[in-house]
């Protein structure tokens, strides 16, 4: 297994670092969480976790960029597709985005729960401008209205099934799918309307 997969990361003291950063951000809110409270779940001092990081914006830009390469990869493919992008090509795109967010699922609700901390750090933009061209990689830039409204719909189809049904009960994947069957009805309808 290699070294840059999630799983092979997890004994890596700065993936270690990240997720109890993580897993307090979501416990107690990112503002209510210190460096020193991080620092007293990892067991270590203060002094080993500012080798690694020296703020929490550190801490949580470090795992948005981990987390989210693999959308910036697919936005580069999809990007390079020919146009207008067939259907399979917005299939694809929506079928990767929803593995992407799946894998990262503990940023995306750390991401939701803490819109106001999102908007004031420096990744809120970034996220803000890949949503951004994510659309414009699905919509037809002709097509009506009402199918331009459906492939937005269908990309953030895909945010509710990660965020808003999370606690239904049942197999997460199973949700994950489901989502990605409707988003996949959405962007097919969209796309025969053009």
């Amino acid at each position: 297994m290699s070294s840059s997969s999630p799983q092979g990361r997890r004994g890596n003291t700065r993936q270690r670092i990240q997720d109890v950063a993580l897993e307090l951000f979501a416990e107690q809110g990112y503002e209510k969480t210190s460096l020193r409270e991080i620092a007293e779940r990892l067991e270590v001092t203060k002094a080993a976790l500012y080798y690694h990081f020296k703020t929490k914006e550190d801490i949580i830009i470090s795992v948005f960029d981990d987390v989210t390469r693999p959308i910036d990869e697919l936005i580069e493919w999809a990007q390079q597709q020919p146009r207008p992008r067939t259907l399979e090509t917005k299939r694809e795109v929506l079928r990767r985005y929803s593995e992407a967010m799946a894998a990262g699922a503990q940023l995306y609700r750390f991401m939701q729960e803490n819109q106001a901390t999102m908007r004031e750090l420096s990744i809120g933009e970034t996220v803000k401008r890949r949503l951004f061209t994510l659309v414009e990689l699905l919509r037809n830039d002709d097509g009506p209205l009402t199918d331009q409204v459906r492939c937005v719909s269908a990309l953030f189809t895909l945010h509710a099934g990660m965020m808003f049904l999370q606690h239904v009960e049942g197999d997460p994947e199973e949700t994950r799918r489901a989502a990605l069957e409707v988003a996949t009805d959405l962007i097919t309808q969209a796309h025969h309307g053009a």
